[in-house]
């Protein structure tokens, strides 16, 4: 028999919390919190993304989650995975998939882990400069 605390462990996503993956792409696209609000047409306020961000709201609803997947241009299923709605994907389900989100010319897929460290890598290296001019 299981606990509440092993099931609660067991249906969240591995990896990075989806409020610090939500921040870091946020960072990478180098919106603001209000940018992100006009971006979604008022779906989401900036003090909603405020709190989902600093983990306060852990399980947004999935309109919300459809939203700011659209808005950042991420899979959706990556985020209904990171609030724990869905299952994560196994190798061989994604074996027949493109890298992923990030563009690289790596021989092999890479894993979710491996895109967060390069967005999150990213994001440090786009706030040592400032922002790009566009």
């Amino acid at each position: 028999m299981t606990t509440d605390k092993e099931c609660a462990t067991t249906t969240k996503s591995p990896g990075q919390p989806l409020g610090e993956y939500l921040a870091n792409v946020r960072t990478t696209k180098q919106m603001s919190l209000r940018e992100v609000e006009e971006a979604a047409n008022g779906v989401v306020s900036n003090a909603y993304l405020s709190q989902l961000e600093h983990g306060r709201i852990a399980k947004p609803s999935p309109n919300i989650l459809h939203c700011l997947a659209q808005v950042y241009g991420v899979p959706y299923e990556t985020l209904m995975e990171k609030a724990g709605y869905i299952a994560a994907a196994t190798p061989s389900t994604t074996g027949s998939r493109r890298h992923g989100r990030v563009p690289t010319f790596a021989k092999e897929n890479l894993t979710n882990e491996e895109e967060e460290a390069l967005l999150e890598y990213l994001a440090f290296l786009r706030s040592k400069k400032g922002k790009r001019p566009t």
